[in-house]
C-alpha cells in the first residue's frame, strides 16, 4: 500500500492512498480459501469446490466487503502513523466511473482513494502563573433571607372567599374569553383561571379593571397588547375579554412558622430558612462561578493565538446561526431591531465561533495533559438529569445515547470543560472579594463555558431560553399570548 500525501497547507492535508490490484486479489484468495470449506455448493463436494468458482460467486462480493473495510480501517491507522489527529472524519473520495469499480472489484485495477481532512494543530501550553482572577463573594444576610422566606409564604397563603368587592391583593377566580376584532383568538381563553390583582402577571390593565368585580358579574375588559408582545398577531392590538366571575377571595394573613414549613412538607420554619439560605447562595455561586470563568477564559484567550480548523469553525457558526435566527423568528424581530445588520451579525458570530473552537481545543490539551477524566458515574447522572426534563420519553432518549456516540459526547463534553477549570482553578492565582448583590448582578453577560461566550450581536435575545443556553442570566420570561401567566407556587425559590 502507497500512501502519497498530495496536499499540506496549513492545516489541510489530503492523502492519496494507493493498493496494487495484486495485494487486493491476494486479499481476496485468502477470503475465498477462508470460505472454502464453509459454503455448500449444488454439485460439489464440501472442500472440493474450485477456487475459479468460488472466484467466479463470490469474488465480486468479497471485494466490496475488503474496500469497505479498507476506508473504514485504514483512515485511523494511516493518521496514528502520521502522528495526526483529525478535527472532523476525513473525507473520502475514490472513482465513481462504473468500469474502474468493476476492474478494481475484479482485481484488475489498483484500488486509489483520497483521504481530505484537517489536523487538530499543536498546542504547546504556556505557564498559568500570570493568569489573575478575581472571586466576587456575597455574604447573605439573616435579612434576604428572611425576605425569600416571606415571598415563598406569600405563594403559598391561603384564601377565603368573601362577600363584596375585589379589591388588590385579593385573589379573582374566573372563565374569560379573549376577542381581537371580534374574533376568539389562540391561547385567549381559559376557565376557573385565578388571578391575584396586583400581581402584573396579566397584560397592562387588565387587572385594574377587575378591582371593584363581585362574584357572578360579567364584565368586558379592553386592552391594548404592547407593541413588542412575541406574538406578532396580536402585537399593538387592541383585544376585548369576556370575563365570568366566579369567585373573590381575601388573602390570610401570612405567618413564618413551623405550620408553614409543614405546609411546604418541611418539618420546621428553621429547616424552611436553612433550605431557602442554600438556594440564595446556589445562586450566588453559579453568578461567582460564570464571572470567574469568563476571566479564565478572556485571559485563556489572550494567551493562545492560532490557527483553528475551518471544518470546525464552520460547525460552530452554523450552530450559532441557526440558534439566533430560531430566536429572532420566535421574536418576530430583525436585525434591524437590534441594532445591526445581518452581515455585521455574520461577522460578529464568526468572530465568536472561531473563538470558541480555539478554546475549546485549549482546554482540551489542558486536561489532556493534567489527566483530567470524566467518570461513568459523572455520565450517568448527566444523562439522569437530560431523562427528567422529558418525562414518559426515558426509553428513547437513553436508546438516542446508545445509538448515537456524538449524543454522549455532547454530555461528556461540558461535564469535561467544568472539571478542566476546576483543575486551573487550583493552579491560578485566585483573589476573593467580598461585593454586594448589586455588584455581582451587574454587568453580568456570562460567559459561562466555551461555547458560552459574549456576543457581539444581536444585542438582545430573543428568549430566554437561548440566553440561560448561552449561560447569560436568562431575562423575564415574557408574558403568554392570553393574559394568564400562572406562576408555580410553593416553590421555595
Amino acid at each position: 500500500m502507497q500512501v502519497i500525501e498530495t496536499l499540506a497547507e496549513g492545516l489541510k492535508r489530503e492523502i492519496k492512498v494507493v493498493i496494487p490490484a495484486k495485494d487486493m486479489e491476494n486479499k481476496m484468495n485468502e477470503r475465498l480459501a477462508d470460505v472454502k470449506d464453509k459454503v455448500r455448493i449444488n454439485g460439489f463436494r464440501p472442500g472440493k469446490v474450485p477456487v475459479a468458482h468460488l472466484k467466479k460467486v463470490y469474488g465480486k462480493s468479497i471485494m466490496a466487503d475488503l474496500v469497505n473495510e479498507i476506508v473504514r480501517e485504514q483512515p485511523t491507522q494511516i493518521l496514528s502513523s502520521r502522528g495526526e489527529k483529525s478535527a472532523t472524519q476525513p473525507e473520502i473520495a475514490m472513482t465513481e466511473d462504473k468500469d474502474e469499480a468493476d476492474k478494481i472489484l475484479a482485481a484488475e485495477q489498483d484500488f486509489e482513494f483520497t483521504l481530505s481532512y484537517e489536523v487538530l494543530p499543536p498546542i504547546e501550553l504556556k505557564s498559568v502563573e500570570g493568569i489573575k482572577i478575581t472571586r466576587e463573594v456575597v455574604d447573605i444576610s439573616d435579612e434576604e433571607v428572611n425576605e425569600q422566606v416571606l415571598k415563598v409564604a406569600e405563594s403559598a397563603r391561603s384564601y377565603e372567599t368573601k362577600k363584596g368587592k375585589a379589591a388588590n391583593d385579593d385573589r379573582v377566580t374566573m372563565d374569560y374569553v379573549g376577542k381581537v376584532d371580534g374574533e376568539a383568538f389562540e391561547g385567549g381563553t381559559d376557565q376557573g383561571a385565578e388571578l391575584v390583582l396586583g400581581s402584573g402577571r396579566f397584560i397592562p390593565g387588565f387587572e385594574d379593571q377587575l378591582v371593584g368585580v363581585k362574584a357572578g358579574d360579567e364584565k368586558t375588559i379592553t386592552v391594548t397588547f404592547p407593541a413588542d408582545y412575541p406574538a406578532k398577531n396580536l402585537a399593538g392590538k387592541e383585544a376585548t375579554f369576556d370575563v365570568t366571575v366566579k369567585d373573590v377571595a381575601a388573602p390570610a394573613d401570612v405567618e413564618i412558622n413551623d405550620e408553614l414549613a409543614k405546609k411546604l412538607g418541611l418539618e420546621s420554619a428553621d429547616r424552611l430558612k436553612e433550605i431557602v439560605r442554600g438556594q440564595i447562595e446556589s445562586q450566588y455561586g453559579s453568578l461567582t462561578r460564570q464571572k470567574v470563568k469568563r476571566q479564565i477564559l478572556d485571559q485563556l484567550d489572550e494567551m493562545y493565538k492560532f490557527e483553528t480548523p475551518k471544518s470546525l469553525v464552520e460547525a460552530e457558526y452554523n450552530g450559532i446561526w441557526s440558534q439566533v435566527n430560531n430566536d429572532l423568528a420566535q421574536s418576530g424581530k430583525t436585525f434591524e431591531d437590534e441594532d445591526t445588520t445581518e452581515e455585521k451579525a455574520k461577522e460578529e458570530y464568526k468572530t465568536l465561533a472561531e473563538r470558541r473552537v480555539r478554546l475549546g481545543l485549549v482546554l482540551s490539551e489542558i486536561g489532556e495533559k493534567a489527566g483530567v477524566e470524566v467518570s461513568e458515574d459523572e455520565m450517568q447522572r448527566a444523562i439522569y438529569e437530560q431523562l427528567r426534563q422529558y418525562p414518559g420519553q426515558e426509553k428513547q432518549i437513553l436508546e438516542f445515547f446508545r445509538s448515537q456516540p456524538g449524543a454522549a459526547a455532547s454530555i461528556r463534553a461540558p461535564i469535561f470543560e467544568e472539571k478542566v477549570i476546576d483543575h486551573l482553578l487550583t493552579e491560578i492565582e485566585v483573589t476573593d472579594k467580598k461585593v454586594t448583590k448589586e455588584e455581582l448582578l451587574a454587568d453580568e453577560e456570562g460567559e459561562g463555558s466555551v461555547k458560552e461566550t459574549k456576543k457581539a450581536a444581536p444585542k438582545k435575545k430573543a428568549s430566554a431560553k437561548a440566553e440561560a443556553s448561552e449561560g447569560e442570566e436568562a431575562a423575564a420570561p415574557k408574558k403568554k399570548a392570553a393574559p394568564k401567566k400562572k406562576a408555580s407556587e410553593g416553590d421555595a425559590e
